[in-house]
């Protein structure tokens, strides 16, 4: 059975509702939780026609500094010509529901769930939404680090439904990756991929490291470790680490699964 990924929610919640839910902004991470994904708090974008954003990370001084992250809601006959404003930046596009139409050096991709496309630095691209409903999909931007002697990465487009799991050796295939782009290849720096935790799988250690995190929860639930606390998420939860925020995870009762984007593969810079 195809999966089925979680979106933020719809309208806004009563009036009776009670202040009690997860939302939190730490020195180290931020938990922003599906049910504070509302209406109220989207933005709409330049050269986008009929489409609103939900923004749920961007670059901050002192915190996570190499991304944005956005959830696209493009409605029928939306879409946009000149969608990315800022020249030298990549991107990551990954379909949440819906259908539409991704153009890329004027070869056209249709794009369904689990539709994932690579877009890279100076690549010229558009999107339209052409069916009868809105489609949603995380749009994940990043500058792109170039170096000598290694050539920019192409474009591609591929599903992670066709895509297979590469499981972690010793964990009886409860943890795994779906990988997009060989973690060898030094043309990326930049991997946005899916981790897939079967119920009770576990991440058994505080991973502890230089790469920044953006963390979509797809489907399930969990309790994940973020620095020192334990804090529970699901299915359309937003969590964002600081670099060498300790991490882990217990997986629930359901197979737990999350878009995680990181920076990977360029020295330190010492010098701006």
């Amino acid at each position: 059975m195809a999966p089925t990924y979680a979106s933020p929610a719809d309208g806004l919640p009563g009036q009776m509702a009670l202040h009690t839910g997860r939302a939190v902004f730490t020195e180290a991470y931020a938990l922003i939780p599906r049910g504070v994904q509302r209406n109220i708090v989207t933005s709409y974008l330049p050269h986008w026609k009929d489409t609103r954003a939900w923004v749920l990370a961007r670059p901050m001084t002192g915190f996570s500094e190499t991304f944005s992250q956005y959830v696209m809601e493009v409605f029928p006959g939306g879409g946009s010509e000149q969608p990315e404003p800022e020249a030298g930046v990549q991107g990551v596009l990954f379909v949440l529901e819906g259908l539409g139409t991704l153009t890329i050096e004027g070869k056209v991709h249709a794009l369904r769930p689990g539709g994932y496309a690579y877009l890279p630095p100076g690549c010229r691209w558009t999107f339209a939404n052409n069916s009868e409903a809105p489609i949603r999909f995380h749009w994940i931007r990043k500058r792109y680090e170039r170096v000598d002697g290694i050539e920019v990465p192409a474009a591609f487009v591929a599903n992670e439904q066709d895509e297979p799991v590469v499981w972690m050796p010793d964990t009886k295939r409860t943890w795994g990756t779906t990988r997009f782009v060989d973690p060898a290849d030094l043309s990326h720096d930049m991997h946005v991929n899916i981790v897939t935790l079967e119920p009770g799988a576990v991440i058994p250690f505080e991973e502890t490291h230089v790469m920044e995190h953006g963390l979509y929860v797809l489907e399930g639930k969990a309790v994940y470790r973020l620095n020192r606390d334990w804090v529970e998420v699901e299915a359309g939860d937003f969590m964002w680490l600081r670099a060498f925020c300790p991490q882990a995870c217990y997986a629930g009762p359901d197979r737990f699964r999350y878009l995680l984007y990181k920076d990977v593969n360029r020295h330190m810079k010492l010098s701006f």
